[in-house]
């Protein structure tokens, strides 16, 4: 029997989702100037610094969550079976794309956009900052964060091996507990920007740690009360949705802030957005070629380069938010990433798709290469 997977209406239409959260951020932030920073003033205070907003925190607390129960971390011992899709991943995920990000970025709002982007901002901890320096800082925190979310829907899509990006999901889980402070803490020095310590790592412990560890242990309770099949058809059907929706309530809240911003520069996302771009679509090839110089099998190719290039723009915005506030030029560009995620990553799916005949199947391949087969048809 064929079967058939399709984004539910959040994920597939997110990008209109996120045009409609401009909008209704921009009217509310007219009508009601003072709500946003009323909310975003609601937060805990070290040493009389606001460091987290407990309302945005709430909702990026829901916006991991259910990405993070989701996570089976017994698949992660069952890497070593397919081990070079897993280390090719890593090196790009941790080696290259921060890198790649950061050069791309740098040129482009550095440089070839700079003119275009004037003024400062005065960022959360007081420190005023060049505005194209705070749009480089939110796209290094997009290159550092590797998806671990709708990439699983991304390999899918693209009929790879799903035992290899659910192994990745949880790596890239796990990595980021140390990896993200650290390369993130050190291009945003270069970068010339404030590097609040205190703030990064309790952005990692709030929003990757603490979903991380209430996702693995309430995912092995229900499991244990209502066995697998309940927890696949029943709870996550009613969770998946609950991220998208805290994501698209704090977009409201971001740009009711930045309303004024883009108002007064309407090109502002489109600069952004053609770094990102093109860092997203470098990734994309540099992995998937390097995996057919590997011989790879497709199953395992296409994943591999899905999440790659794909970026865990929750975690981006969350830290994005807890470093340098909610109104924050970083904030508005990490946002930009979530606004072009899906329909690039719906074009890669089909550049995947259609090159498939490049690659040898699984079928074709020694079994130590194929831990996983792949679903038999997929609508996008």
């Amino acid at each position: 029997m064929k079967t058939a997977k399709r984004l539910n209406v959040f994920e597939r239409y997110l990008t209109i989702w996120v045009g409609l959260c401009i909008v209704a951020g921009i009217v509310l932030g007219k009508l009601a100037p003072g709500l946003a920073q009323t909310l975003d003033g609601m937060a805990i205070y070290v040493d009389d610094a606001p460091v987290v907003s407990i309302p945005i925190a709430i909702a990026l607390f829901f916006m991991m969550y259910p990405i993070m129960v989701k996570i089976d971390f017994a698949e992660v011992v069952r890497a070593g079976k397919s081990p070079r899709p897993v280390l090719l991943t890593l090196i790009v995920n941790w080696g290259i794309k921060p890198f790649t990000m950061f050069a791309i970025a740098t040129f482009f709002l550095g440089f070839v956009f700079r003119d275009l982007i004037p003024g400062t901002e005065i960022v959360k901890d007081g420190t005023e900052v060049e505005l194209f320096r705070s749009y480089i800082s939110g796209a290094i925190l997009l290159g550092i964060a590797p998806c671990t979310a709708m990439v699983l829907m991304w390999g899918y899509l693209a009929r790879g091996n799903q035992g290899h990006t659910l192994v990745m999901v949880a790596i890239n889980s796990l990595t980021m507990l140390v990896l993200y402070g650290l390369l993130g803490g050190w291009l945003l020095g270069i970068n010339e920007m404030p590097v609040p310590w205190e703030a990064l790592l309790l952005s990692i412990g709030i929003y990757v740690a603490l979903p991380l560890v209430a996702g693995y242990f309430s995912r092995k309770w229900i499991i244990a009360a209502k066995g697998l099949p309940w927890f696949e058809s029943r709870f996550l059907h009613v969770l998946t949705p609950v991220s998208i929706l805290a994501l698209l309530g704090t977009l409201v809240l971001l740009f009711s802030l930045k309303g004024e911003t883009i108002l007064a520069y309407p090109l502002t996302i489109l600069w952004i957005a053609i770094p990102l771009f093109i860092q997203t679509v470098l990734i994309f090839a540099i992995t998937y070629g390097v995996a057919k110089l590997l011989g790879f099998t497709y199953e395992d190719a296409a994943p591999s380069a899905m999440i790659g290039a794909s970026n865990h723009f929750e975690v981006a915005i969350a830290t994005a938010t807890m470093l340098y506030g909610l109104s924050s030029g970083a904030a508005l560009a990490t946002v930009v990433g979530v606004l072009i995620e899906v329909p690039v990553m719906l074009m890669l799916v089909r550049v995947c798709l259609r090159t498939r005949n490049w690659f040898p199947r699984a079928a074709e391949a020694p079994a130590a290469e194929t831990p996983c087969s792949a679903p038999t048809a997929v609508e996008v």
